[in-house]
C-alpha cells in the first residue's frame, strides 16, 4: 500500500490513467466518509413521497449515505463515468416509438462493470492486497453525489450529473476501496439562471430546481412503475415515450460538450430508432425476450412495455385526429 503522499498521488494519477485507457472517459476520486448534506437532502425527497412507488430507496440508508458500511476499512472512492452517447438521430415522427438513448444498445450494467472489474484487478496487481467493490448502479450507493465529490460535474438542475468536458450523456460507477488516494476538489455548479429542463419537462415532474418528482416523471412511469394506472394527466403527457425519457437532457445547453461514446456496445440496435409504434406492440413474449436480450429493456417485463406501447399509440391516435 502506498506509506507516504506521493506515492499516493502517484498511485492515483496512474488509477485515472489507467481508468482511460479502459475506455472510460473520465476518473476521479473522493474520500470514503458520510454523505451528510446529501443525506440529508435524500431524507427530505423520501419524506414528501417523491420515490413514488420506490420503496426499495427507503432501504438501507446508513449504506446508501456511508461506504464504510458497504466497504470495511473504505478509505477511497473512485468514480468514473463513461459516454452512451452515439450521434444517430431519433426520428420526429410521431408514430415511432421513442427510447431513451442510454437503453439504445447492450445493458450498461454488464458493460460498465467489465470495465470496473478490470480497472479494480489492475490496482490489485499494482499494490498487492486491496479490498474494496465496485459499483455500476447495483447497490444503495449515491452515485451521482460520489462523482459531484470527485470533481467529475455538478448536479444539474434535472438531478443528473453535468461535466463541463463531457455534457451529460454518460453512465457512472464507482469503487469502494480500503486504501488511502488523493482525493479531487468538487467543481462549482454552473446551471447558473438556466430553467431549460424545467421549462421543457411536459409534465412539470422537476418541481423545482434539482427535484424531480418521481411520480410525475416519464422515466419513472415507463420503467420503474409496475402497474397500469398512470393518471391520464400524465400520459397524455408521455407523447411517444416507451421506455424512459430524454427532454431534459435534449435541451440542456452542457450537452453540446457532448462526447461521443468509444463503446461499440452502446450502438443502437438494428431498429431500435425507427420502429413504428404499432410494430412494437406486435411483439410477443419470444420476440420481447430475443430482442431486448441484455438491454436494460427487459427491465420493464412485455407487461409494462405493452402498457407504455397502448400509451404511445393513445397519444398518437389523439394527435391525428387533432390534426384531421
Amino acid at each position: 500500500m502506498p506509506s507516504n503522499s506521493r506515492q499516493t498521488q502517484r498511485l492515483s494519477q496512474a488509477i485515472k490513467q489507467k481508468a482511460l485507457e479502459l475506455g472510460l472517459d473520465a476518473c476521479g476520486i473522493s474520500r470514503a466518509e458520510a454523505l451528510d448534506v446529501e443525506a440529508a437532502r435524500l431524507k427530505n425527497w423520501l419524506s414528501r413521497g417523491n420515490h413514488a412507488s420506490m420503496s426499495w430507496m427507503e432501504n438501507h440508508l446508513e449504506k446508501r449515505t456511508d461506504p464504510t458500511k458497504l466497504v470495511d476499512g473504505a478509505r477511497s472512492v473512485v468514480s468514473v463515468i463513461q459516454s452512451y452517447y452515439y450521434p444517430d438521430e431519433p426520428s420526429d415522427d410521431p408514430d415511432i416509438g421513442r427510447i431513451s438513448r442510454y437503453a439504445w444498445g447492450d445493458d450498461y450494467h454488464l458493460v460498465l462493470k467489465d470495465r470496473l472489474a478490470s480497472l479494480y484487478e489492475w490496482i490489485q496487481g499494482e499494490v498487492g492486497e486491496v479490498s474494496g467493490r465496485f459499483f455500476v448502479d447495483s447497490a444503495p450507493i449515491m452515485d451521482k453525489a460520489w462523482a459531484a465529490r470527485a470533481g467529475l460535474g455538478w448536479i444539474g438542475k434535472h438531478t443528473n450529473l453535468i461535466s463541463p468536458q463531457h455534457g451529460s450523456w454518460f453512465f457512472i460507477g464507482e469503487l469502494v476501496l480500503n486504501i488511502e488516494l488523493s482525493p479531487d476538489e468538487p467543481i462549482l455548479d454552473q446551471c447558473g439562471s438556466c430553467t431549460a429542463c424545467l421549462d421543457a419537462c411536459p409534465t412539470a415532474a422537476i418541481t423545482e430546481p434539482y427535484v424531480v418528482d418521481a411520480n410525475l416523471c416519464i422515466s419513472y412511469t415507463t420503467i420503474e412503475h409496475r402497474e397500469d394506472d398512470v393518471d391520464q394527466s400524465i400520459r397524455d403527457n408521455h407523447g411517444n415515450w416507451i421506455f424512459g425519457c430524454d427532454i431534459c437532457q435534449e435541451v440542456c445547453p452542457w450537452n453540446k460538450f457532448h462526447t461521443e461514446s468509444s463503446e461499440v456496445r452502446y450502438a443502437p440496435r438494428p431498429g431500435i430508432l425507427e420502429t413504428p409504434i404499432a410494430t412494437w406492440a406486435e411483439l410477443d413474449q419470444e420476440s420481447f425476450s430475443s430482442r431486448f436480450r441484455k438491454s436494460a429493456i427487459k427491465r420493464t417485463k412485455i407487461s409494462g412495455f405493452e402498457r407504455n406501447v397502448r400509451y404511445a399509440m393513445d397519444n398518437a391516435r389523439r394527435l391525428d385526429e387533432g390534426r384531421g
